[in-house]
C-alpha cells in the first residue's frame, strides 16, 4: 500500500489535465508503485502466498491497461511506457 502523499505525488506527475485523477496514465503509474513495493516485501517474505496473489492480479490490472491504452492512443502508451522505464 501506497502512502495517499506519495499517491497525490504521482497524479501530479502522470495527470492528463487539472482535475485528471483516473486515467490510464494515473492508474499504470499507482499499479507500478504498488507493485514495485509489493516486489520488496515479497524479497522479505517468500512464503506469503496472499500478497503473492495480489501482485498477480496488480500485474495483470496493469497489463490490461496497458493493452486498451496502446490499442486507444499508440503516442501515449509509448511516452507512459519510456516514463515508468517499462519493458514492452
Amino acid at each position: 500500500m501506497i502512502k495517499p502523499t506519495k499517491k497525490i505525488k504521482l497524479i501530479d506527475e502522470y495527470k492528463a489535465h487539472e482535475k485528471d485523477t483516473g486515467s490510464s496514465e494515473v492508474q499504470v503509474a499507482i499499479f507500478t508503485t504498488q507493485i514495485e513495493e509489493l516486489t520488496k516485501h515479497l524479497k522479505k517474505h517468500p512464503k506469503d502466498n496472499h500478497s503473492r496473489r495480489g501482485l498477480l492480479k496488480m500485474v495483470s490490472k496493469r497489463k490490461r491497461l496497458l493493452d486498451y491504452l496502446s490499442n486507444e492512443d499508440e503516442k501515449r502508451y509509448k511516452k507512459i511506457i519510456k516514463k515508468l522505464g517499462l519493458k514492452r
